[in-house]
């Protein structure tokens, strides 16, 4: 998703609404832990295993914002040599020059077929590195064209402001303010033709993979879980600063994306991966020693609210179980 290089990075944007939140505790479940397979969806035939050439697109999730060591490309795209994509790489035992990793934090489907201005750029058009000869593609995009950031941004706000109306007039006072702001007066969500509209790029970019890179297995590869299926486990992270009904609301927000995504690879015959059910136990509020997504206020050198490495190791692991058939 969005990062921290680009436009208004998530330090800046975070650090103010969310000047509440503490340190993280807890950590995994033994039910958690026996729930992290990764889950995949139908996915392309796996009788042969690629060795290449493997190309992976995508955002921050995919580039492996701050995760140490760094890797080539512009600057500003973040982009690191252990991310989920390298890790694949080195999972499939591919030669060298047989993998091409274009992924850039802040993309978005945009980004795909046209040049992302970042620090030290360029990003070239990320689609350009598909070739007739591509046997392997990885596609991680549309938390960016969705905004979600944003979404994140805003249930921060209306959470603090919620605390202080509590103190003041406590029957107006809601839990869920940010879910309400989100919703229509007829009751609808405001976010479904955010959706659409991100199911629609995805469908395009997904039809442009194939065009230029007809004999390529294809992967969509959906989000990490950001939150805690109990939002209570959050408490020591966000304090107050986002209400139980908000976090929930986010959740289900995530989990919508993904669905999304799950649709538009199923529409274009290409396979999506889940990292989403594999990540339960260890999203922002899990133990230091758990999480793979970072928190807010992430552990030093970290990305708020991005995997780290660990999360970058878990999502590799889906993607290889969906290559390889598992």
């Amino acid at each position: 998703m969005r990062g921290v290089t680009r436009g208004t990075g998530l330090v800046t944007v975070l650090a103010a609404p969310l000047a509440l939140i503490v340190g993280c505790s807890g950590g995994a479940t033994p039910g958690e832990r026996a729930a992290s397979r990764p889950s995949v969806s139908a996915s392309p035939s796996a009788a042969a295993l690629p060795t290449g050439p493997y190309a992976a697109l995508g955002d921050s999730y995919t580039a492996g914002l701050q995760v140490d060591p760094t890797s080539g490309g512009p600057k500003g795209c973040g982009r690191s040599a252990a991310n989920y994509p390298s890790l694949v790489a080195a999972g499939l035992k591919l030669a060298p020059g047989r993998f091409t990793d274009v992924s850039c934090s802040s993309a978005t489907t945009a980004d795909l077929t046209d040049a992302q201005r970042v620090t030290g750029g360029p990003n070239p058009p990320q689609l350009d590195a598909l070739t007739a000869d591509t046997r392997l593609v990885t596609v991680g995009i549309g938390g960016n064209d969705a905004d979600f950031m944003t979404v994140v941004k805003q249930c921060a706000e209306d959470g603090l402001a919620n605390t202080a109306l509590k103190w003041v007039d406590p029957d107006k006072a809601s839990n869920a303010p940010c879910q309400a702001a989100y919703t229509a007066a007829d009751g609808s969500d405001k976010l479904t033709g955010v959706l659409d509209t991100v199911g629609q790029r995805v469908a395009a970019v997904l039809a442009e993979v194939t065009r230029r890179a007809p004999r390529a297995k294809v992967y969509v590869v959906g989000y990490p879980a950001l939150l805690p299926a109990d939002p209570a486990t959050c408490a020591p992270v966000l304090g107050n600063t986002v209400t139980p009904g908000d976090l929930s609301f986010l959740a289900t927000q995530e989990q919508r994306l993904n669905e999304v995504l799950r649709q538009r690879a199923t529409a274009a015959s290409a396979g999506y991966v889940d990292t989403y059910a594999p990540s339960l136990g260890h999203d922002m509020c899990a133990g230091p020693d758990a999480r793979w997504i970072e928190p807010p206020f992430p552990a030093h050198g970290r990305a708020p609210l991005h995997p780290n490495a660990a999360g970058q190791q878990g999502m590799a692991a889906a993607v290889l179980r969906a290559v390889r058939g598992g």
